[in-house]
C-alpha cells in the first residue's frame, strides 16, 4: 500500500509542473508590454554598452513588443522576430497609438480645408503643442489635407505655462501662442502639426490677390468654360497675418473668371468674419437657376453661438440664401463683380 502511494505522488508532480508551466506562459502574455517606435530609424543593439553590435533596424511607426527595461534602455522583440535594446525615448506606449487610431476615427469624414505642403521633417502630435505626444513622421515637401485650426501656448523651458482664461487663447499678454493645424496625411495618418511648417498650395493665380492676408483654406466652387479649357471658379478664406486668433478667418472672398478678359476677378468679399473652420462647399438646385454651386460658413456672434451662412454663386453673383424667418444684415467690406 505504502508503495502505491508513493507511485501516485510521484506521478503528480510532472501534472504539477505542467499545470504552473502553463500558468506561467499565460500569466507572461498577458503582461507583454506593446510600443511603437517615434524615431526615422532606431539601430538595435545587442547590448547595453558603449561598444555593442548591430541587430538590425526597426522603422517609425513599428509596432514592438518590450521584453525588458534598463535605465534608459529597452530591449524589445520586433515582429520580424529581431530582438535588440533601444533607447526608451524612441518609444511610445500603446495608449498614444490607439489615441492616434481614435482620432482617426473621429475625423475620416471631416472635409477637407486646404491642401499643404510641408517645409522640414516634422513631428506629427497627438495634441496641438509641442509638449504633447508624437509618433508619425512628414518629411520636408509631403502633401497633407488640413483639416481643422487650433492654438496652443509655445512652452518655453523653465517658464510655466500661462492659464488659459477660455480654453482657447491664453489670458496673458506675454504668452506666444502658435497656430496649429489638424492633418491628414497620404499614409492617412491624422494628427496635429504646427502650422507654420505647413504652406498652403492655393492656386498662384489667386493667391496673388491675398493683399498680405492669410489663407487658411480654399475650394473649388465650379468651372466654367472658356474656349477649350475648364477654369475653376474659387471660395477663398484668410486671415490676418499672425498667430493665436480668437478665430479661424475673418474674410470671404469668391474668385470668379471673366470670360471675356481671361482672367480672375473678385466676385464677393465679406470682412468681419469670427470664422469657424469647418467650411463646406456643395450644389444645390434652384427652380429657374438651376443647380448652382452652394458654400456655407460658420461664424460666431457676440456671444460665442456659432451659426451657418449659407450663399449661391450664379456667376458671378455671389448672394446669401436665407432660412424660413431669418434676415441678413448687410456684410462689411462687400465688392461686387469686376472689382480687384
Amino acid at each position: 500500500m505504502t508503495s502505491l502511494k508513493i507511485r501516485s505522488a510521484s506521478s503528480l508532480v510532472p501534472l504539477a509542473l505542467a499545470v504552473l508551466s502553463l500558468t506561467a506562459c499565460n500569466r507572461h502574455s498577458k503582461i507583454q508590454e506593446m510600443a511603437y517606435v517615434s524615431a526615422p530609424q532606431v539601430v538595435l543593439r545587442d547590448r547595453v554598452a558603449a561598444v555593442f553590435n548591430k541587430n538590425g533596424t526597426v522603422k517609425n511607426g513599428e509596432q514592438v513588443q518590450i521584453l525588458e527595461r534598463e535605465k534608459r534602455f529597452a530591449r524589445v522583440h520586433t515582429q520580424g522576430g529581431l530582438e535588440g535594446w533601444m533607447e526608451q525615448r524612441y518609444l511610445v506606449s500603446q495608449q498614444v497609438f490607439d489615441g492616434f487610431q481614435k482620432l482617426l476615427q473621429q475625423e475620416q469624414n471631416h472635409p477637407v480645408q486646404a491642401i499643404g505642403t510641408t517645409r522640414n521633417d516634422t513631428n506629427i502630435h497627438l495634441e496641438p503643442g509641442r509638449e504633447a505626444e508624437h509618433l508619425f513622421l512628414l518629411s520636408q515637401g509631403a502633401k497633407v489635407s488640413v483639416l481643422k485650426r487650433a492654438t496652443a501656448e509655445k512652452v518655453i523651458p523653465g517658464v510655466a505655462p500661462t492659464a488659459k482664461a477660455d480654453g482657447k487663447s491664453p489670458n496673458s499678454p506675454t504668452a506666444i501662442v502658435e497656430d496649429w493645424w489638424l492633418i491628414r496625411d497620404p499614409e492617412q495618418h491624422v494628427g496635429w502639426v504646427l502650422a507654420r511648417l505647413v504652406d498652403i498650395d492655393a492656386p498662384l493665380e489667386i493667391a496673388q490677390y491675398a493683399e498680405g492676408q492669410r489663407i487658411v483654406a480654399f475650394f473649388v466652387l465650379n468651372q466654367v468654360a472658356d474656349g477649350d479649357k475648364k477654369v475653376p471658379q474659387y471660395l477663398v478664406l484668410l486671415t490676418e497675418p499672425r498667430d493665436g486668433l480668437d478665430f479661424d478667418f475673418n474674410q470671404a472672398r469668391v474668385y470668379t473668371w471673366n470670360v471675356k478678359r481671361h482672367r480672375y476677378e473678385t466676385a464677393y468679399r465679406e470682412h468681419n468674419l469670427n470664422g469657424v473652420l469647418p467650411a463646406a462647399v456643395t450644389q444645390e438646385d434652384f427652380d429657374k437657376e438651376g443647380a448652382l454651386p452652394v458654400f456655407v460658413l460658420r461664424v460666431k456672434d457676440d456671444g460665442g453661438n456659432t451659426s451657418e451662412r449659407k450663399y449661391k454663386l450664379n456667376t458671378p453673383i455671389v448672394k446669401r440664401v436665407l432660412a424660413p424667418g431669418e434676415t441678413a444684415a448687410k456684410p462689411a467690406g462687400k465688392k461686387r463683380h469686376g472689382q480687384q
